[in-house]
């Protein structure tokens, strides 16, 4: 079985990161979701599917770790470090020219 491990993104709907630190396994589903005929419930065949979200860690070396005691076969997906510019009120008003912005 496949799995992805990685670092959830910020959720769009909130300004905090509180969910973004730890390293999530995420099953990769084997059978497609299909409408059940008598509810109209998505089901799917396989149970794994109920693990979405659910298997968090705190290093990426312990998610690791649990893949591979599993015997699964892992993709790890590396997370890109949030860059925040020091900037100060002033900039806000600052006057921009084109040819200062080509330059960098």
């Amino acid at each position: 079985m496949r799995v992805r491990v990685f670092k959830p993104a910020k959720s769009a709907a909130q300004s905090g990161r509180a969910k973004t630190h730890e390293w999530v396994i995420e099953p990769e589903l084997v059978t497609a979701r299909t409408p059940d005929p008598i509810m109209g419930w998505s089901s799917a065949g396989d149970t794994l599917g109920e693990l979405k979200d659910r298997l968090h860690f705190p290093t990426e070396a312990d998610a690791l770790a649990f893949v591979k005691h599993k015997g699964w076969e892992a993709i790890v997906e590396e997370s890109t470090e949030r860059r925040v510019q020091p900037r100060n009120y002033m900039d806000n008003f600052k006057i921009v020219r084109p040819e200062d912005e080509e330059r960098g």
